[in-house]
C-alpha cells in the first residue's frame, strides 16, 4: 500500500550492501585524486627548485595559493551543492581540478605555477565537501563515521601514492608528467561519475523531486524493504530555511560552529605546513631525496590507518575524547619528528604516528562534522569548516617559506606545529560540554 516513508529513518536504518559500497568507493576514488593532485606540487617542489635554480622558500606563496584555492571552492561550491546538488557539483569540481592540474604541467614560471595551482584548487576544495556529504547520507546510521572515514582515507591514500608514483615519474619522464597523470585521471573519473554515481536521495527529497525516481534509488538501497508504488517521501529532521552559511549560527548550532572552525584551522595549518614542507626540510637536513618524499608518504600512510582506526572509535565510543586525544598524543610525536630527524628508526615511525594522530583525526572531524548539521545545510556546514581550516592551511605552508627565509632551522620549523595542535585537542574537548546536535522533529515535540 501507498504509505509516507521516512527517508531518514530508513537509509539509517538499511543494511550495508553492494550500493552503499559502490557509492562510497566512487567517492573515495575522487577524494584519492584529489589527494593526488593537492600533494604533487609539494613532491615537484625541489626538483623543480633545482632545475629553475630558485630558492626553495620562494614555494611558500605557491603553496599558499593552492590552498587558498581550495578554501574559496569550498566557501563557495559547498553552499551551491546544497541548491544544485552534491552529484553536479562533484562533477564540476572534477573537471576544473583535472583540466587546470594538466595546464600545470606546460608552465614556464613562478607566477605561472601560483595562478595554476589558485585555479586547481577551486576544483580540489570544491569536492571534497560533497564526498563527505554524500558518502554521509547514504550511510547506515550505526557505520556513517566508520564509512566516511574510508572514503575519506582516499585523501592520504592518493598522497602516499603520489609520492610513490611521482618518485619514479620524475625520474623517468621529469616532473610535467606527474601533473599530466594527475589531470588525466579526474576527466576520465568524471566519465564514469556522470553514468553510475547517483544524487543524494535526501536532497532529492528536498528538492521535490518525483516520487518514482526516489523510489528507484531506494530500491537499490534496501531491495527488501522497497517502498510501495504511489509513496510520498519526507525526511524526519528539521530542515533550516534561508541563506544555508546563516544557519550555521542559528538555532543554537554557534558554539558548535566556532569550535568546529577553530579545530579545522588549528588541525589543517598543522597538516598542510608537514605535508608541504616535510620533503624540503628533510632534504634540508641532509637526507635524500627518495628519503624525503618517503617521509611524506609515510605522514599519509599513518592517516589512512588512524582513519580506519579513529572512523571506528567514533561510532563507538564519545567522539570528542577520541579525536582529542588523537591530537594530544601527535604533539608528542612531532616533537619527536623535529628533535631526531638524524635516526630513520625514529623519524618513520614517529612520522607515521603523527600522521595517525594529524590527518587520521582530521578524517574523523570530517565525520564529526557531517553528523551536526541537518540535509538542508550539511554540505555548507562541512564545507565552510573546511573552509576556515582552509586558511589555516595557507597560514601554515607561507608562514613555513617566510621562517625559512628567515634562517629558521629545519627542526624549530617543525617542532613549532606542536603548539597549534594542542589548541586544535583543546577545541576538541570543548565540543564534549558545548557541543550541538540538531533535534529531529520527535526530540523537537513536532511530531509524537
Amino acid at each position: 500500500m501507498p504509505q509516507t516513508v521516512d527517508v531518514t529513518e530508513l537509509v539509517g536504518k538499511a543494511p550495508f550492501g553492494r550500493f552503499q559500497f559502490g557509492i562510497t568507493a566512487l567517492c573515495a576514488l575522487v577524494a584519492v585524486l584529489d589527494g593526488f593532485d593537492t600533494q604533487a606540487i609539494a613532491y615537484v617542489a625541489p626538483v623543480i627548485a633545482e632545475q629553475w635554480h630558485i630558492d626553495p622558500s620562494g614555494f611558500g606563496p605557491i603553496f599558499g595559493a593552492g590552498l587558498a584555492g581550495l578554501m574559496v571552492g569550498a566557501f563557495i561550491l559547498s553552499p551551491a551543492a546544497d541548491r544544485f546538488g552534491r552529484k553536479s557539483i562533484i562533477m564540476l569540481s572534477l573537471g576544473i581540478f583535472g583540466l587546470l592540474a594538466l595546464g600545470t604541467a606546460w608552465a614556464t614560471s613562478t607566477t605561472e605555477l601560483l595562478v595554476l595551482r589558485f585555479l586547481t584548487g577551486l576544483g580540489l576544495g570544491g569536492a571534497m565537501p560533497n564526498i563527505i556529504a554524500l558518502t554521509s547520507e547514504y550511510a547506515p546510521a550505526r557505520l556513517r563515521a566508520m564509512l566516511i572515514s574510508i572514503m575519506f582515507c582516499g585523501f592520504p591514500l592518493g598522497s602516499t601514492l603520489g609520492g610513490l608514483i611521482s618518485t619514479q615519474l620524475i625520474a623517468a619522464y621529469g616532473w610535467p608528467s606527474v601533473f599530466v597523470v594527475g589531470g588525466l585521471l579526474p576527466l576520465f573519473l568524471l566519465a564514469v561519475l556522470w553514468v553510475v554515481l547517483p544524487e543524494s536521495v535526501r536532497f532529492l527529497v528536498l528538492q521535490g523531486a518525483p516520487p518514482e525516481r526516489i523510489r528507484k534509488i531506494l530500491s537499490q538501497l534496501d531491495p527488501s524493504n522497497t517502498p510501495a508504488p504511489g509513496s510520498s517521501y519526507g525526511l524526519h529532521e528539521i530542515q533550516p530555511r534561508g541563506f544555508p552559511a546563516i544557519k550555521l549560527f542559528q538555532d543554537g548550532r554557534a558554539q558548535t560552529t566556532l569550535l568546529l572552525w577553530i579545530a579545522f584551522f588549528m588541525n589543517l595549518l598543522v597538516m598542510y605546513f608537514l605535508v608541504n614542507w616535510l620533503p624540503s626540510l628533510l632534504r634540508a637536513s641532509g637526507l635524500s631525496l627518495q628519503v624525503a618524499i618517503m617521509s611524506t608518504a609515510v605522514l599519509n600512510l599513518g592517516g589512512v590507518v588512524g582513519a580506519l582506526v579513529l572512523g571506528r572509535m567514533i561510532d563507538r565510543m564519545t567522539p570528542p575524547v577520541v579525536l582529542g586525544s588523537a591530537y594530544l598524543a601527535s604533539a608528542v610525536f612531532i616533537g619527536l619528528v623535529a628533535l631526531h630527524s638524524d635516526n630513520m628508526w625514529v623519524l618513520m615511525p614517529a612520522t607515521f604516528m603523527t600522521g595517525f594522530g594529524v590527518v587520521g583525526a582530521q578524517i574523523g572531524m570530517n565525520a564529526l562534522a557531517a553528523g551536526t548539521y541537518p540535509t538542508a545545510i550539511r554540505a555548507t556546514g562541512v564545507g565552510w569548516a573546511l573552509g576556515v581550516g582552509r586558511i589555516g592551511s595557507i597560514i601554515g605552508p607561507v608562514l613555513g617559506g617566510v621562517l625559512l627565509g628567515m634562517g629558521w632551522s629545519a627542526s624549530s620549523l617543525v617542532l613549532t606545529a606542536a603548539l597549534p595542535i594542542v589548541l586544535a585537542s583543546l577545541a576538541v574537548f570543548a565540543l564534549r560540554w558545548y557541543g550541538h546536535r540538531a533535534p529531529t522533529l520527535a526530540e523537537a515535540g513536532l511530531v509524537h
